[in-house]
């Protein structure tokens, strides 16, 4: 060993593979930080905004029955709402740090079982439209991108902007409106709202089920596979004129080759952030669609919420949803190293 070479500290990796690991575990404990903070930002943040709401829950919940001074001041101490403000805060983050998301005031009942019970619907409808308009703004962006240009790219950036601009409650209500009620010569084919019609089982079930999931999903669709075509199209044209991509061609490899094996793999990373962003969307609802539809979700759920306000409900969805989007979205940070080593150095 020559006098200017020192020996590596214990415990410290070395060599270009040990400098690469050291790295990621940085960035990816940066980006675990960085997530810590802004659940901790969501939980101050959904405790004070929903206090905002006007309306007196205790008044709500007693239907407009006449209800005494007492009475009401019962209720206020039964569910917390006579302690002073500070106090009612420091309550709640210690409780939702221990995974207590409080009872909910109208359904007297755990926020968390609330939650539990509404999720596996949310994922159903939610989670089928993810996998469609995930699947289809990937085709559609990439054939458009490759033919960028000619009159099918032209129609599908033209309809995917239409479609992703127009609000997803309009488009429910026009939906159930022409093929729910029926309008002319349309007769009404699919049930205007709910989950189910009661009554089937077995296979029966299943397509009512089913059969209740159509309307949702096809706004879901229609509505989202936009995003995820503009923003696969767009990253696919940034490496058309890539000098890898002549080189292929130059090879003698077929179009559809080039186009599978090298350009849309290296177009993939805005696109990875799109889908882990609708990841967390999926699991947190879409409110809109799910009220529209009487879709007994997670979204319908905090919609019952606000009309009260049910505050320990709301701030329970709340920090889900927002939970829910940041978790995906540290994950998508995780991943794009390994997609791209550029990405974290």
């Amino acid at each position: 060993m020559t006098a200017d070479a020192a020996p590596a500290p214990a415990g410290e990796a070395t060599g270009p593979k040990g400098r690469t690991s050291t790295t990621y575990l940085r960035y990816g404990a940066g980006k675990v930080g960085g997530a810590a903070v802004s659940l901790l930002a969501v939980l101050v943040t959904g405790f004070f905004l929903f206090r905002l709401i006007p309306g007196d829950p205790v008044k709500t919940m007693t239907g407009g029955r006449p209800v005494s001074a007492e009475q009401l001041a019962a209720y206020r101490r039964e569910f917390g709402l006579d302690l002073p403000l500070w106090e009612q805060f420091t309550d709640y983050c210690r409780k939702a740090l221990t995974g207590d998301l409080g009872t909910s005031y109208q359904f007297r009942a755990p926020v968390t079982d609330k939650i539990v019970e509404a999720l596996p619907n949310t994922l159903l409808l939610t989670g089928t439209a993810f996998v469609l308009y995930t699947a289809l703004g990937i085709v559609l962006g990439t054939r458009s991108a490759w033919r960028h240009g000619r009159l099918g790219d032209r129609l599908n950036t033209g309809l995917a902007l239409t479609l992703y601009s127009v609000p997803s409650f309009w488009l429910g209500l026009l939906l159930i409106i022409v093929f729910s009620v029926g309008v002319g010569p349309v007769p009404g084919l699919f049930p205007t709202g709910g989950m189910e019609s009661g009554g089937e089982e077995g296979l029966g079930h299943v397509l009512d089920v089913a059969h209740h999931l159509i309307l949702p999903v096809i706004t879901l669709v229609a509505v989202e596979y936009g995003q995820t075509l503009l923003v696969t199209r767009s990253a696919l044209l940034d490496e058309m004129g890539s000098d890898y991509l002549t080189t292929a061609r130059a090879k003698g490899l077929r179009d559809d080759l080039v186009r599978r094996r090298h350009a849309v793999p290296n177009a993939l990373l805005p696109t990875v952030t799109l889908i882990f962003v609708n990841l967390g969307r999926t699991v947190a609802g879409v409110i809109l669609v799910e009220t529209v539809f009487s879709w007994p979700g997670l979204g319908g759920l905090f919609y019952q919420a606000l009309s009260v306000p049910d505050l320990p409900l709301v701030q329970g969805l709340f920090l889900f949803f927002a939970s829910a989007v940041i978790v995906m979205n540290t994950l998508a940070d995780l991943v794009y190293p390994l997609l791209d080593p550029r990405v974290g150095r």
